[in-house]
C-alpha cells in the first residue's frame, strides 16, 4: 500500500468481538459479490477456465476409475507430467517472494503497492501443487497416509514429509498475510505490524525452503545419477526467481490495462533487474552442468546425452529441451536490452519465453530424463498421454480461476473502491 493511502486510514484500534463479527461477515459477502460480478470479458474468461477445469476433472475421474494405466507412466518412468508441473509450480510459488523482499527489506514503495499480487500468486500456485500431488497419487483415498498423527508420516526421515510441511506452511502463511491486510484495508484501518510483518519475514525464508526441500527430494535419490548434483537446489532457486517475476510482470501489465490499480514503473524495473541477474546465474550453472556431463562422461552423462541428442532412435525429449534452451537464450538477450522495462512488447515476449522455457526445463528437461535410462539401464521412453494433458490443463485452469478470483477481490479493496466503512 502506498503512503498516501495509509495516511487516510485510521490507526489500528481494539474493537469488540461483535464489531469484527459484523464487519467480517460484511467483508465476506462483498468479497463473494466482487468475485462473481464483472464485465463480459470477465465472464468469458471465467467460463473458459471453468470448461477447461471440467474437462480436466472428467479426465481425472476416468484415471481414478481405470487406474494409472490410463497414463503413460510405467514402472520405469514413475513420475511424469504431474510431478513436472508440481516442480515448476513450487518454483512459481517461491518466485512470488521476489516482490516481498524489495517491499519489506529494502522499503521499495513501488513494490509495496503491488506486493499483494505476488502473495496471491503464491497461494494459487500452492493450491495447484497440491492438486498435482493428488492427481499423481493414483489412489486419492490414500492421501490420509501423508497426514500427521493420522497416517504413517515418517517425519523427519522422509524428504516427502518435509515437502508436505513446507508447502502447507507456506500456504497458511500467505493466507494469513493476505487475509489480514485485505480485511484491515476493507475496514479502513492501518494494519498492526506485529500481526503481519513477522510472518512476512518468515515467508521469505519459507519461500526459499520450499524449493530447496523439493530439490533435496530429487538430489537425495542415489539411484538417479542425473539428479545427483549439488547445483540442483541453487538452479531451482535461480529459475524460480526468473519464472516468478516473469509471470508477475505479465499480470501487472494486464492489471494496468484492465483495472484502475496503479502499477508503478519502479516495480516492473525492479523485477526486470532481478530477472537479468537470476537468468544469467541459471545459464552459468547450466553450462557448468553440461561441461561436467559431456566432458567427464559416466553414468550421469547418459541421461543428458539422451535428453539433448537422443539414444538409438529414441528422441522424444530432444525437441523439448532444445526449445527450452533457445527460448531462455533469446529471453536473456532481450532482457539485456537497455531500458527494456520501457519497451512493453519486447518485455512481454521475454517474459513469455522465460516462463515457457523454465516450465520445460523444470519438467520435461529435469524429471523425465532422471528416469531414462532406468536403474537397471533399460531404455523406456515417456510421452504424456491425452489423459495427463487434460488433467494438467484442468489443474492449471483451476489455479487460474483461484488467482483470478483472488485478484478480483483484492484489487478493488486495495484501490479503495470498496470500503467497509463507507
Amino acid at each position: 500500500m502506498s503512503n498516501h493511502s495509509e495516511d487516510n486510514m485510521k490507526p489500528d484500534q481494539p474493537h469488540s468481538a461483535s464489531f469484527h463479527a459484523t464487519s467480517y461477515g460484511k467483508f465476506l459477502r462483498i468479497a463473494f459479490r466482487l468475485a462473481t460480478t464483472g464485465s463480459w470479458t470477465f465472464y468469458v474468461w471465467m467460463i473458459f477456465l471453468t470448461c477447461v477445469a471440467l474437462v480436466g476433472a472428467n479426465a481425472w475421474a476416468i484415471q481414478v476409475r481405470d487406474g494409472m494405466i490410463r497414463t503413460a507412466m510405467t514402472d520405469h518412468v514413475s513420475w511424469g507430467l504431474y510431478i513436472a508441473n508440481f516442480t515448476f509450480l513450487v518454483g512459481l510459488a517461491a518466485g512470488g517472494v521476489m516482490m516481498v523482499i524489495p517491499a519489506y527489506i529494502y522499503k521499495d514503495e513501488d513494490m509495496h503497492d503491488t506486493v499483494i499480487i505476488g502473495e496471491l500468486l503464491a497461494i494459487a500456485s500452492i493450491v495447484m501443487c497440491l492438486m498435482f500431488v493428488i492427481a499423481d497419487l493414483g489412489r486419492p483415498d490414500r492421501f490420509w497416509h501423508m497426514l500427521p498423527l493420522v497416517g504413517k508420516f515418517n517425519w523427519p526421515i522422509s524428504m516427502l514429509t518435509w515437502d508436505v510441511i513446507v508447502l502447507n506452511g507456506y500456504l497458511l502463511l500467505n493466507l494469513h498475510i493476505c487475509g489480514y491486510l485485505l480485511y484491515k484495508r476493507f475496514i479502513g484501518e492501518k494494519p498492526n505490524p506485529k500481526w503481519y510483518v513477522p510472518f512476512v519475514f518468515i515467508s521469505i525464508a519459507w519461500a526459499i525452503s520450499i524449493h530447496t526441500v523439493t530439490a533435496f527430494l530429487y538430489c537425495g535419490l542415489g539411484g538417479r545419477p542425473f539428479w545427483n548434483s549439488a547445483l540442483l537446489a541453487p538452479r531451482f532457486l535461480a529459475t524460480a526467481f526468473c519464472a516468478g517475476p516473469a509471470f508477475i510482470i505479465l499480470v501487472l501489465q494486464l492489471i494496468q490495462r484492465l483495472t484502475s490499480m496503479h502499477v508503478g514503473k519502479g516495480a516492473v524495473k525492479t523485477l526486470v533487474s532481478i530477472m537479468r541477474i537470476t537468468i544469467l546465474i541459471n545459464l552459468l550453472m547450466l553450462v557448468s552442468e553440461l561441461f561436467t556431463e559431456f566432458y567427464t562422461g559416466g553414468a550421469h552423462a547418459e541421461a543428458a546425452i539422451y535428453m539433448y541428442f537422443g539414444h538409438n532412435g529414441m528422441n522424444a525429449l530432444v525437441p523439448w529441451v532444445w526449445t527450452s534452451a533457445i527460448f531462455v537464450v533469446i529471453a536473456t538477450v532481450l532482457l539485456l536490452r537497455p531500458n527494456v522495462y520501457q519497451h512493453t512488447k519486447t518485455l512481454t515476449v521475454a517474459c513469455i519465453l522465460i516462463f515457457i522455457g523454465v516450465w520445460i526445463e523444470k519438467g520435461m528437461g529435469l524429471i523425465i530424463p532422471g528416469f531414462i535410462p532406468s536403474t537397471l539401464h533399460e531404455w523406456v521412453e515417456y510421452v504424456p498421454s491425452a489423459i495427463e494433458w487434460k488433467v494438467s490443463a484442468g489443474i492449471w485452469a483451476a489455479g487460474l480461476l483461484v488467482y483470478t478470483v483472488l485478484l478480483k477481490v483484492a484489487i478493488p479493496i486495495f484501490t479503495d473502491r470498496v470500503r467497509g466503512d463507507s
